[in-house]
């Protein structure tokens, strides 16, 4: 059951490659809906990620608050759930599985069932390719709740990151205030800009002007003491 109506797609949304054999081979044989949010979040993890190889964990995935709200609403199920969706999936052919052991760690990795991925598989399983390769991202059920960082927020509203714009992004979150990153995304994807230059002057406008917020300036300024937004690339655009 839906909080809140969705307001529908923003222009020029990102989208996740889904193969076409999917809709025709994949989904008309899917009876569980909880494996069928899994899958599509898996897809849509997956085509965010670089590197090789490209895979999920099972942990990843429950600490996942996106998926895990979508597919169990109590906490003592989504641990059951969540591996009962998975199984299907490999069972139909649609996710391949390795166990494998890092760290001392017993780890489920997940990965989609295509071509190369079968080799890295088989490979795994000759001896060819060690565990090391696999580089599991450690997360905790609480990390999934923390507000998303700014290179999140740069994939999700404009597009992939390339090692330039890494650097950007890395002062901007020096010298700007969370919530003030977020708005200004959030008015640039209002305004249909979606570029960093954009979302860049947004927040150098704000760091000259203010931002109001329904605060006095002078409220705002002992809020934000302007001293920690001084340094870096955009120091001298801030009025002392």
């Amino acid at each position: 059951m839906y909080d809140k109506p969705f307001m529908g797609f923003v222009e020029k949304a990102e989208v996740t490659p889904v193969p076409n054999q999917f809709f025709t081979m994949v989904l008309p044989n899917i009876e569980d809906i909880a494996e069928l949010k899994t899958v599509l979040h898996i897809l849509w993890l997956l085509s965010r990620r670089r590197g090789y190889p490209r895979f999920v964990a099972s942990e990843e995935l429950l600490a996942d608050s996106v998926l895990m709200n979508g597919i169990a609403r109590g906490i003592e199920q989504r641990e059951e759930v969540l591996k009962h969706a998975l199984t299907l999936a490999v069972e139909h052919g649609i996710l391949l599985h390795l166990e494998i052991q890092q760290d001392g760690e017993h780890e489920d990795i997940y990965l989609i069932n295509a071509e190369t991925e079968r080799n890295i598989v088989a490979k795994v399983e000759r001896g060819e390719m060690p565990s090391s390769d696999f580089v599991v991202r450690k997360v905790k059920a609480g990390d999934a709740f923390t507000p998303p960082n700014i290179f999140i927020l740069y994939e999700q509203n404009i597009g992939i990151l390339t090692p330039m714009i890494v650097e950007e992004l890395r002062e901007a979150e020096k010298l700007y205030p969370h919530d003030w990153i977020e708005s200004a995304f959030r008015e640039a994807v209002r305004l249909n800009k979606r570029s960093w230059k954009y979302v860049a002057r947004i927040l150098e406008r704000w760091a000259t002007e203010g931002k109001f917020d329904g605060k006095s300036r002078r409220d705002s300024e002992k809020e934000n003491n302007s001293a920690k937004y001084v340094r870096g690339r955009y120091g001298h655009m801030v009025r002392r």
